[in-house]
């Protein structure tokens, strides 16, 4: 299996789980944004995100140890510096696209679960049920979740919407400490209908 591009995908998973353990704060990276407006959009697969406020933008950091032929991190943003400690789950958002051409025969979002779960579960998550199919405005999109024990007080939840646009695979990765909060972030994507260019 041609698992070229899903680290991208466990970069943000190892940075999330490495700060839950650390003990000692370093100096935050990132830049915390500001704005209670601000909001990411895509133009290209024609999705927008509301970043939450005070939240700090790594997209930067991660798209620069990454090969962009492999695939890109379009935003990377975190509730707390990955690297500062905390008893609690550091909530993420991750979107990121791949060439669908990396992996053989896929040719719907489903055929991305695969690769998608044997990345995750070799991380030490649990598939929680089976995948389903959610509509975003008019975008069909396919979600898995899992969940991975930290500690015995602590779960952290992921679900990842998969769409498959334009011979691009683009993931969209939320992780917090609940259905619930997790829910409440993939609240903050929304798809535009395409406009038709002027002419």
């Amino acid at each position: 299996m041609n698992l070229r591009a899903v680290p991208i995908l466990v970069i943000a998973l190892s940075l999330n789980s490495a700060a839950q353990v650390q003990k000692k704060p370093s100096a935050p990276l990132g830049k915390p944004v500001r704005s209670d407006s601000a909001i990411y959009r895509n133009a290209t697969f024609g999705f927008r995100y509301q970043i939450p406020y005070g939240w700090v933008d790594r997209t930067q950091e991660i798209q620069d140890g990454n090969d962009a032929s492999k695939g890109e991190v379009l935003l990377a943003i975190f509730e707390r510096p990955p690297q500062a400690s905390g008893d609690t789950i550091n909530s993420a958002v991750v979107i990121a696209t791949e060439n669908a051409t990396a992996y053989p025969g896929l040719k719907k979002p489903e055929d991305y679960l695969a690769p998608l779960t044997e990345v995750t579960t070799a991380k030490g998550f649990k598939a929680d049920g089976d995948p389903s199919e959610v509509e975003i405005g008019l975008q069909r999109l396919i979600r898995a979740d899992f969940s991975k024990a930290l500690n015995d007080k602590l779960i952290m939840h992921q679900s990842t919407l998969v769409l498959l646009s334009k011979g691009q695979i683009v993931s969209f990765t939320f992780i917090a400490d609940s259905v619930d909060a997790v829910n409440d972030l993939i609240e903050g994507l929304n798809f535009s209908p395409t406009k038709p260019k002027a002419k």
